[in-house]
């Protein structure tokens, strides 16, 4: 369906492009041949035999042919019983062909052949750079289509077979090389890489993939080797549904194009109704040629063809920049009213936070670090998770974790080993009042009062220090509810949590307000009572347990959704688990609707000022439009809407522009084409750099350069 879309897009360009030029050179001979024109250029004496004859001729053609796509639109608007644009410019060229030929043939007046010629070729011209600008619009879908690649390498019984990647099956294993794309959803098997999925996600930055990690078909791969195991192929793939939900967008009624179909309808009718009222004053005040000639003029300048353009083109465009930012659109009326939200209610657990216990606080009677290592060495044995955690911190800032001998778990209480020759405890409150041990220091009586789980770490027979254990706040959710605020926005925090640890989190990120020990069948009781109190409410959840709350929601916002982006309880999905986009999706949605209301203005408030003049309110004044000049003044406006919904295009993520515009380059050994950041190795031989894709082609091309090197 995408390629015959873009097909269709294509030929419309292609269509308009060479009626244009056609009609174009048969209107030179038509200027020159018009006793008018003769007039204004001092070729009066350019005559030739059966000069009105040839002139209806080339005329007729410049009609039928060039006029064609708006005479076949007439028919079917007409058909369709809704008369809009093409109606308006079929009555226009037929009214002055008609009357022209009528004039060579029936009956005495002056001829509208070269205003009749000019007037098409202005249309098709406007049509063609309308036609183009929508197919700049469509290709935005085709640009993901074009993501998947095509190739892919399967290992089967140890050997490396090169197939179309549309027969790859679920349980496939294949190897990605340095530089390529990932040929379909899967997971991790072997190896590890930088993988860039900006094209996707919109995620900037490569992400480092290693054994058990997910990837996302299309993503490319950095300077690692990774063999994939293939999970999901065709369909069911992140991206062919990305490009579903896209699609759906764009083809989903909004409310601003409702408004742009009956202002056009409505304008259809104001244009009739002033062209017979202009043709019936003219006629009596200055006869037949006058009056056809502003009544035409009405309904050439009249055509709500700007509108017609006005809510598609940016539909598509934002539905795109926003599915390369990570923001899939289930449904586009939600994504018109996230503008309009004030109040904004956040899940907690893997929404503001991590959704996975971390150290949150340490409080230090010994040196910081050493604390830590004496710690993380005797947790390093144990399998628990609040272990687990511990020794996770001590790697993250990067400190090296000493052996820990004779370590003993003891039941309820903690662990123990020594390290170093020093005794080591670790352990609860428990363990603390085993070993006689007080604790009075208001630091950790502050970790205990909010809630969070403290664990204690005591060195030949004293107190250490101490370590808190908690969910783990997002550093993003900091920015995310900071900018929120400064918008006007309230923002509330919804949890399943204890009344300590949500007041800790909300006191930390500084929301509005907070609702604690909410169950999940409980959480659109909230969401009802901010109703009621007239917000205009988004909430942002995972889309699992938070369901009930999403649907009750003016807008539910599902974030999080990584490949999973068939959450049928929200209206919008946000891929990655970042609150930073909330904040984004509020403000594209709040630059598409400026740029849509800024083209509905622009395509039908013109109108205001244009249809009057054409229909010769100001000509006491000597103040007239020809028909051509109303064409270009119409054709003027579409284009003006055409290159004001293309600025919408610097919105798209900078991570995605930067990926789309890169020149790959060649490793001179492999062959492999390669983005130059993710090369492996890169040097300099004989004045050019020469890029590589893994070490042993560097070390290859080391052996013998003039092998390589033509």
């Amino acid at each position: 369906m995408a390629a015959h879309s873009h097909h269709h897009h294509v030929h419309h360009v292609e269509e308009f492009k060479r009626k244009f030029w056609i009609s174009l050179m048969l209107t030179v001979p038509i200027l020159l041949l018009s006793e008018m024109v003769q007039m204004w250029l001092g070729l009066e004496w350019l005559k030739i035999p059966y000069q009105k004859g040839i002139l209806s001729l080339l005329s007729m053609v410049v009609y039928f042919y060039g006029g064609w796509p708006f005479l076949k639109g007439l028919y079917q608007e007409l058909k369709a019983k809704q008369p809009g644009m093409m109606t308006l410019i079929g009555m226009a060229i037929s009214v002055a062909f008609f009357y022209s030929i009528g004039t060579v043939f029936i009956i005495s007046g002056k001829d509208f052949f070269w205003e009749l010629a000019t007037l098409i070729d202005v249309m098709l011209l406007g049509h063609w750079i309308e036609a183009k600008s929508v197919l700049g619009a469509s290709m935005a879908l085709e640009e993901l289509v074009r993501i998947m690649p095509t190739a892919a390498h399967l290992v089967k019984n140890g050997e490396i077979i090169d197939i179309p990647a549309s027969q790859l099956h679920k349980g496939d294993v294949v190897l990605v090389r340095p530089g390529e794309k990932i040929p379909s959803d899967g997971v991790v098997v072997e190896g590890e890489s930088f993988v860039n999925e900006a094209l996707l996600t919109g995620e900037s930055k490569p992400i480092n993939k290693k054994f058990e990690d997910k990837v996302v078909g299309g993503a490319i791969n950095g300077e690692g080797i990774l063999k994939v195991q293939i999970e999901r192929t065709g369909e069911e793939t992140y991206l062919a549904q990305v490009i579903k939900l896209v699609r759906q967008a764009q083809e989903s009624r909004s409310r601003t194009q409702d408004l742009a179909n009956k202002a056009a309808a409505l304008l259809f009718y104001v244009a009739l109704t002033a062209g017979i009222l202009a043709f019936t004053a003219w006629f009596f005040i200055a006869g037949s040629d006058v009056a056809l000639e502003r009544s035409v003029t009405v309904l050439v300048i009249a055509c709500p063809h700007a509108l017609g353009l006005a809510i598609p083109l940016v539909v598509a465009l934002s539905t795109s920049i926003t599915a390369k930012s990570g923001i899939l659109i289930r449904d586009r009326r939600a994504f018109e009213m996230v503008k309009d939200v004030d109040a904004v209610v956040f899940d907690k657990t893997g929404t503001l936070t991590v959704g996975k216990f971390g150290v949150s606080d340490n409080v230090a009677f010994i040196p910081e670090n050493q604390l830590l290592q004496l710690t993380a060495a005797v947790e390093l044995n144990s399998e628990h998770v609040i272990a687990k955690a511990i020794v996770e911190h001590a790697k993250n800032k990067g400190l090296k974790i000493p052996p820990a001998a004779e370590f003993k778990a003891l039941p309820g209480r903690g662990a123990y080993g020594k390290v170093g020759g020093k005794e080591v405890y670790i352990g609860s409150i428990n363990l603390l009042e085993e070993l006689k041990i007080s604790v009075d220091d208001p630091k950790i009586t502050r970790l205990q009062e909010q809630g969070k789980t403290v664990v204690f770490t005591v060195v030949d027979g004293k107190l250490a220090g101490a370590f808190a254990l908690a969910d783990v706040i997002r550093e993003e959710s900091y920015e995310a509810v900071k900018k929120l605020k400064e918008r006007g926005l309230k923002v509330y925090m919804l949890t399943g949590d204890s009344e300590e640890v949500a007041k800790w989190v909300a006191k930390e990120l500084g929301v509005n307000d907070y609702f604690a020990r909410v169950l999940p069948d409980k959480k659109a009781e909230k969401i009802r009572l901010l109703k009621e109190d007239g917000y205009r409410v988004a909430m942002v959840g995972d889309g699992v347990n938070d369901a009930p709350a999403l649907v009750t929601a003016d807008v539910g916002i599902a974030i999080g959704a990584g490949t999973d982006v068939a959450i049928e309880s929200a209206d919008i999905i946000l891929v990655k688990n970042d609150p930073r986009d909330v904040v984004k999706l509020i403000d594209i949605s709040s630059k598409t609707y400026a740029k849509m209301a800024q083209n509905l203005w622009w395509a039908a408030g013109y109108n205001i000022i244009t249809i009057p003049l054409a229909a010769g309110i100001l000509s006491g004044f000597g103040v007239n439009l020809p028909p051509a000049v109303g064409a270009i003044i119409m054709s003027l406006s579409t284009v003006i809407v055409a290159l004001n919904s293309q600025t919408l295009r610097k919105y798209e993520p900078e991570g995605v522009k930067i990926v789309e515009k890169k020149t790959l380059v060649t490793d001179p050994v492999c062959g492999m084409k390669i983005d130059p950041d993710m090369a492996y190795s890169k040097i300099e031989h004989e004045g050019r750099v020469i890029y590589f894709c893994s070490k042993m082609c560097e070390e290859e091309f080391k052996k013998n350069p003039k092998k390589y090197v033509k």
